[in-house]
């Protein structure tokens, strides 16, 4: 038999938060969810396949704590409008993130909590906007490689492909390079739902047993729409000759101070990611390893990370900062 599942917050309804929308961009706006008006503001940024609702165990318990808490959906995501002219990249998506908080919403400075692509792109948000980032939360990603530290990398035993293909790789393949016959697979509102689900149950991303019923059906609804679901592939079509607007700020270190975190039930995400974390993030805590989850660290172990991420950015929040 095995062991039960760590005791989670219980998740909101679907309705418990207010979705709100802004232009951020030329036609384009983002839907976002905005609790605790006030407070410090934290940005907590999604990833594949993933949509705002990732973050739905967390944000009333940050609201509560008195932060400001702001979840949008990517450009392409969830409730936010599809781009007209099918651009979407990483730094894209930071300069939407920035134009939504600061030019929105106010917020000279912020927080931002990050797993996945979402991680990539808080960490183009920090270099691309000096000054603009107080801390970070980052887990579960991609960190950023650093060309001059060859010596470095080869002395770990670490390659400079921070995300070579294994057996769990081959969705990055399909989604980039075969994007165009996958959607053709994909035909059916089903057949999209049973494939974004496939990352939440059997293909080892998260903890066995972290998502019931109500959580699959929560998590892939909004991926039904075949345009959407293409969208979310788009970073993936970037290593396969995908324009991009320009290359993201990934080659060089986050001097932000970052909290790194690791769900280790992850098999997607490589395990030597806490060692590569080491030299990305030189003002770093960490890497921290959290037991019994996995790529969805945020909801798999909202218990842990709430209050993690409250005591992290609290002295922030009392203007100490």
């Amino acid at each position: 038999m095995s062991n039960p599942r760590p005791v989670q917050p219980r998740t909101p309804p679907r309705e418990a938060f207010a979705v709100h929308r802004a232009a951020v961009a030329d036609g384009l706006d983002l839907a976002y969810l905005r609790e605790g008006v006030g407070g410090y503001p934290l940005l907590l940024v999604h990833g594949y396949p993933e949509t705002k609702r990732i973050w739905w165990r967390n944000v009333k318990p940050l609201a509560d704590a008195g932060y400001e808490v702001i979840v949008p959906d990517l450009r392409g995501y969830g409730d936010s409008d599809l781009s007209e002219k099918d651009e979407y990249d990483i730094v894209l998506y930071a300069r939407d993130l920035y134009a939504l908080v600061h030019d929105v919403l106010g917020h000279e400075r912020c927080g931002l909590l990050a797993g996945d692509v979402g991680g990539v792109v808080i960490c183009d948000l920090a270099n691309r906007y000096p000054g603009f980032v107080d801390r970070m939360i980052f887990f579960n990603s991609i960190a950023p490689i650093i060309p001059e530290a060859t010596d470095w990398y080869a002395a770990h035993g670490l390659t400079m492909n921070p995300l070579e293909d294994g057996p769990t790789g081959d969705y990055r393949i399909r989604q980039g390079r075969d994007w165009q016959e996958l959607v053709e697979d994909l035909d059916t509102p089903a057949r999209r739902r049973r494939y974004v689900r496939d990352f939440y149950e059997h293909r080892l991303l998260a903890s066995q047993g972290s998502f019931d019923e109500a959580g699959f059906d929560f998590m892939v609804e909004p991926f039904e729409d075949a345009r959407r679901l293409a969208a979310g592939w788009a970073p993936y079509q970037l290593q396969y000759g995908r324009p991009m607007s320009e290359p993201p700020l990934l080659m060089q270190p986050v001097e932000v101070p970052t909290l790194i975190l690791y769900g280790p039930d992850d098999q997607v995400v490589p395990k030597d990611f806490p060692k590569r974390c080491e030299i990305a993030f030189p003002n770093r805590i960490g890497p921290l390893v959290i037991p019994e989850c996995g790529h969805f660290l945020q909801w798999e172990r909202a218990d842990v990370f709430n209050e993690v991420a409250k005591f992290f950015f609290a002295d922030l929040l009392q203007g100490e900062g």
